[in-house]
């Protein structure tokens, strides 16, 4: 990838969903001590789920890999048994969010207006939203995708990110945990479009936001996918659970 002094550097998040016990902070720690040692060209983020995220927060003090959490409420308190704000995340040592995950879309009945209101909760505690959108596969099948997403990202970004870091991932529903992953040219219409969602929104701003791909990215694919045109870094599930399989992932950006 070619970034200009104007371009944010490209974002390699992993997404640990609901794995992760004490032992995996393992993981993360060799993530940290490798990057350490040879800085990537790439930011790198590990969102853990939520019980270990205060402890991985404290395990990656003093490193350059950021701590993201997976979901966030849009209400800041209140009573929401098993919920989390974004302003906990916060105090727990978060930097970043995952919103609008199609599993959580999916599991969670959320609405892109739902995923829009948690947006806005996260910029409010200071967090950096990634905020996904994704067609299913009878979506794509019936030639839709391109209207489905663009149409989820115009739906799910509010008019506060305007000037606000931020990142859009695409992930298609029918490739995560499949294996399967569209084909470069798939990815490339799809990222097109969404930029030009961006920069219709927000203008110069959307033109440079980064366009995360997230589906099934492994280290034998992610140097060709993280070089396809307008995608600034990956949306990581099951391969950032492993040190080894995460970093050879980082070192295609």
């Amino acid at each position: 990838m070619t970034f200009s002094l104007t371009t944010p550097r490209p974002l390699i998040a992993g997404n640990w969903k609901m794995h992760g016990l004490e032992g995996s902070l393992d993981e993360a720690r060799a993530v940290a001590a490798a990057v350490a040692e040879q800085p990537p060209a790439a930011r790198v983020a590990i969102c853990p789920p939520a019980t270990l995220l205060h402890r991985l927060a404290e395990a990656m003090a003093g490193e350059s890999v950021l701590v993201g959490g997976q979901d966030c409420h849009p209400a800041s308190a209140g009573a929401h048994t098993g919920d989390v704000s974004a302003a906990m995340l916060v105090d727990a040592g978060a930097k970043l969010v995952i919103l609008g995950h199609s599993e959580r879309r999916d599991a969670h009945q959320e609405s892109d207006a739902l995923v829009s209101a948690k947006v806005e909760a996260a910029l409010a505690a200071g967090l950096e939203p990634i905020v996904c959108v994704g067609e299913t596969l009878a979506q794509r099948d019936a030639g839709q995708a391109e209207a489905v997403v663009t149409g989820m990202a115009r739906a799910s970004l509010p008019a506060a990110l305007a000037g606000q870091d931020f990142a859009l991932a695409y992930e298609p529903v029918w490739a995560i945990g499949t294996g399967r992953t569209p084909t470069v040219e798939d990815i490339t219409v799809i990222h097109a479009a969404l930029r030009a969602v961006l920069v219709e929104r927000f203008g110069d701003h959307g033109a440079t936001v980064p366009i995360l791909y997230g589906g099934s990215v492994k280290p034998d694919n992610a140097r060709e996918i993280l070089s396809t045109p307008e995608v600034g870094g990956a949306l990581v599930g099951g391969a950032s659970l492993k040190a080894a399989d995460f970093l050879a992932i980082i070192a295609g950006a």
